[in-house]
């Protein structure tokens, strides 16, 4: 099992607010970790894709008032959107009775789905965590380049072997597609929408063309932005967002796309060894989506990422903006020994940021010229997750 480094998170938000809802892909941990911080408070667990616990709460409100001292667990919560009403009442009936915080744990394979529908009846008695695949703080330095391979889903990451490993996550992709998908958007051809996933893959860490995606699906644009609208609500696809502040300059207004995951990347490009990655024209872009949903999951809920890229070639490939507006330029290498374009130093002459940092897959940290310092991705994975606070630009 791995220690997961929500975990301290999580306990903290049951103790001050009465639901927390932990949002994540499925079989990323979410009942895991749940059960792991249950442990240590008197609590029930009901798996609502389980016929019997979805009949238990037939009569939801008499069976949960039996229940008010314990932390109510609902798995899978988007299955009885009718619950949230009756959450409210009894959330409000303990309030009244001296009870603020603790109640209810929400798990949701959806990030969208569940936000509206708790968003409507909860708002003011809930927290949201986003638990993401496993990082490599979570499975130590040792085991970055076997995450790199075979992804953060613990099933697959922990596999006696890579073929075993791919085929989990084959199997994940074929169910998602199957089974999953059709609970949360409308009904989409299984075959359609593993075309786009693909397509995506392919095209990991490029700028987001609908037009283009449009034309190789056969749909138009608007089906297109509902396709990537679920994959992002599913969790599994992140659009990450241009710099767009007005610096007199071209920039890009188109976001970048990823497919979470680095795992199902290459699962969907029957990728199964780290020799056949190497070789492949993706290895680029894959080590990049990788150490930037290693660097997000890291970093606190209130810092903002970006991408900046200007018509003229300036680019940074991730851009943190920390709570006070201090930039950290972050440039993702897959060298032992990187070398900055200059489209780097020109994007930093336009930003200034306080921080510029080249991510790389050795194991020392050195700088690279006067302000630059090249970082292995745990180290700066480490530096993000321990830096808390308010921190305002010099």
């Amino acid at each position: 099992m791995f220690f997961r480094l929500l975990l301290p998170q999580l306990a903290d938000e049951l103790r001050h607010s009465p639901a927390v809802a932990l949002l994540g892909p499925r079989q990323v941990g979410k009942t895991t970790l749940a059960l792991e911080v249950a442990k240590a408070i008197p609590s029930i667990y009901l798996d609502l894709e389980s016929e019997r616990d979805r009949a238990k709460l037939a009569q939801a409100e008499l069976y949960l008032t039996d229940h008010l001292d314990k932390l109510v667990i609902l798995d899978e919560v988007h299955r009885t959107p009718g619950l949230f009403p009756v959450l409210r009442g009894l959330i409000d009936q303990a309030r009244r009775n001296g009870k603020r915080s603790g109640q209810y744990l929400l798990l949701g394979s959806a990030s969208l789905d569940l936000l509206q529908q708790s968003g409507e009846t909860l708002a003011g008695r809930i927290a949201y965590l986003e638990l993401g695949p496993l990082n490599v703080m979570e499975t130590g330095p040792e085991q970055s380049d076997a995450l790199w391979l075979r992804g953060g889903f613990p099933e697959s990451m922990a596999a006696a072997s890579d073929a075993r490993s791919l085929r989990w996550r084959q199997n994940f992709i074929r169910s998602y597609l199957e089974r999953d998908v059709p609970q949360f958007g409308p009904r989409i051809a299984a075959d359609t929408l593993r075309r786009l996933w693909t397509m995506l893959a392919h095209q990991q860490s490029g700028l987001l063309n609908m037009a283009h995606l449009a034309r190789n699906i056969g749909v138009d644009i608007k089906t297109i932005q509902s396709y990537i609208d679920l994959l992002c609500a599913l969790l599994l696809v992140r659009r990450l967002p241009p710099w767009h502040t007005n610096i007199g300059k071209r920039l890009v207004k188109s976001p970048k796309v990823y497919v979470r995951d680095s795992g199902l990347v290459h699962a969907l490009l029957d990728i199964e060894t780290k020799e056949t990655l190497l070789s492949h024209p993706v290895v680029g872009a894959s080590w990049e989506g990788f150490c930037i949903e290693n660097l997000l999951s890291c970093a606190p809920s209130n810092v903002q990422a970006y991408f900046y890229r200007t018509s003229a070639g300036a680019e940074i490939d991730l851009l943190l903006v920390w709570p006070g507006g201090e930039l950290w330029a972050i440039e993702i290498k897959r060298s032992l020994t990187p070398k900055l374009e200059r489209g780097f130093h020109i994007a930093c002459a336009d930003l200034t940021p306080a921080r510029k940092l080249v991510v790389y897959p050795g194991q020392g940290s050195f700088p690279l010229g006067a302000d630059v310092q090249v970082v292995p991705l745990a180290t700066l994975c480490e530096e993000i997750a321990v830096r808390t606070g308010p921190q305002i630009s010099g």
